[in-house]
Order: C-alpha cells, then structure tokens, then sequence
C-alpha cells in the first residue's frame, strides 16, 4: 500500500459529508484573438479608354448628319478670300446704283399713284394750253392776212396797234383788268409759309393760263420777285401780310384745277398748316397798277 492509498473504508461506514465546492471566479475574458492580417486586395485594373473616332468613321449609336447640316457646315464660317470680297465689293456698288437710278426715274414722276379723276383733269388742263397756243397763232395768221389784204393797210395797222398796246398794257400792269378768273385765299396761323412757296403757286398760275395776277394791292408783272421779312414777305420790296389773297384773271376751268394736281399747290402749303380756299367768279376786278418805266437804253428800231 502506498502513501498515496487511503485505508479502505469499511463498507457500511459513514462517509462524512464532503464539503462544498468553493464557487469558482469567473475567468477573465480573452480578448479575441485577432484574425490574421489579410493582405490587402489587388486595385481593379480598369478597362483601357476607347480611343477617339475618327472623323471620317462612323461613331456606332450616333445618327448620321443629314445633308442639309452637312452644308450648313460648309457655308458657316463663311471662307471669303480676297478675290470673292473685291467681286462682292463691286456687285454692291453696281446695285446702289442701279437703285438710285430706278428711284430717281420713278420719282421723276409727280403723277405716279394720282387717282383717274386727277390724270383726267391734268389731261384736259394740256388740251386747254394747247388750244389757247393754236388760237394765238391764228391769231396772228389772220392780223397777217389782214395787213396783207386790207386796202387801207396804215389804218388797220393802227388799230392793230392799239389793241397791242392795250395788251402789253395789261401785261405790264400799267392798265387795269376786269374778266372771269378765281380768287385764291392763304391763311397762314403758324408762319410757315415762306416766299418760295408763293412764288411756286404764281408759276403754277401762270402755267395754267393766268393773264392778269394782284396779290394783296401788289400787281405782279414779268419782273415781279419775291423775298422773306420779318414777320411777313415782301413782293418787289414792298411788305405784304397775312391773309394772302391772290386776284387771277383767266378761265376758271383751268386755274383751279391746276392747283389741286396731287403734290400741287394746295397740297404743299396745307402741309404747312395753312389753310387755302379757292373760289371761281365770272368777274375779277385787278386794279393794282404799276408806273411805265421809262427805259434808260433801249430805243425803238422802227
């Protein structure tokens, strides 16, 4: 029997109780033993770069351009070279002018656009003017004959005469004159009308047959000027003003007519914001006379 053999117990002995197990202190947590290191993953290797198209391939998904776009980019930005601008240059030049000249010959014009009733009556004015010239010159046909045909040819040229001189009188404003003709009245609020534009409208009287002519107590005769003053106008230096009130002796028919002609008279000076009236009468009375004067160098011939 060794030491380490305890004695046998008989059987039947009482065991003595055994004692109770000390409770045991929990052992202390180990801290988890770490995951052996991982190396580190391998970057991806990225897909190489599709390389550019070319221009002239097909890029696959893209739509095709239309020819309208590839003319587009033909034309825009324009390639001018020297040549091209120096033609562009002289075919600007040649059309300026060709359109100067077809706006000058189209305003040559006042009647282009002038209503049928208008060109009528600018019709009829040139028939009366070219009757009123065949009239005087048979006139002066039938004076010829008769100084060729009258036996008493110192009486008949003294009546001839006359009658001449009573003509030039009336001309000349050294005698007065009665006979059918119109009134023209101007009335001016604002001052815009100038001399200009009374000179224009006894042109235009005189073109359309206008014998005998007074403007405000003024005769007006062949060397008749007009002139601006202040506050007024003067004819032949003697100061006229508003209303201005022309007298003409003439045939009616033909004198109001011309001036309404559209662009005429009574459209220019209504542009001014003058107010102009027209009257016809079958008796105009022009009394204004001017001095005979007396010529300092000229002598008769006869």
């Amino acid at each position: 029997m060794s030491a380490n053999d305890s004695p046998e117990e008989p059987e039947g002995a009482a065991r003595p109780p055994e004692p109770p197990e000390a409770p045991r202190s929990p052992e202390p947590a180990q801290p988890p033993r770490s995951a052996e290191p991982v190396p580190p993953a391998e970057p991806a290797q990225r897909p190489p770069a599709p390389e550019p198209a070319e221009p002239s391939e097909e890029v696959p998904g893209q739509p095709e351009e239309t020819g309208r776009q590839r003319l587009a980019a033909g034309l825009w930005p324009p390639r001018v070279s020297r040549a091209q601008l120096i033609v562009a240059l002289l075919l600007f030049v040649l059309g300026l002018g060709l359109a100067i000249q077809v706006r000058s010959n189209s305003d040559s014009s006042a009647l282009r656009g002038a209503r049928q009733e208008d060109l009528v009556r600018i019709l009829d004015e040139l028939d009366g003017r070219t009757k009123r010239l065949e009239d005087e010159k048979q006139r002066l046909e039938d004076q010829r004959k008769e100084l060729e045909n009258s036996s008493n040819q110192a009486e008949e040229a003294r009546k001839q005469t006359v009658e001449k001189e009573r003509q030039l009188g009336i001309l000349a404003g050294t005698v007065a004159a009665q006979g059918p003709g119109i009134t023209l009245r101007i009335t001016d609020p604002t001052g815009q009308v100038q001399s200009d534009q009374l000179l224009d409208t006894l042109q235009e009287l005189r073109a359309a047959g206008a014998e005998a002519i007074q403007i405000n107590g003024v005769r007006i005769v062949a060397g008749s000027y007009f002139s601006d003053e202040d506050g007024g106008i003067a004819i032949d230096g003697k100061k006229i003003t508003q209303p201005y009130e022309f007298r003409v002796i003439g045939k009616p028919q033909d004198l109001e007519p011309a001036l309404n002609i559209p662009g005429g008279v009574v459209q220019t000076l209504e542009k001014e914001q003058a107010t102009v009236a027209v009257t016809r009468s079958a008796k105009i009375v022009v009394d204004a006379l001017r001095a005979a004067k007396q010529p300092d160098y000229a002598r008769s011939s006869s």
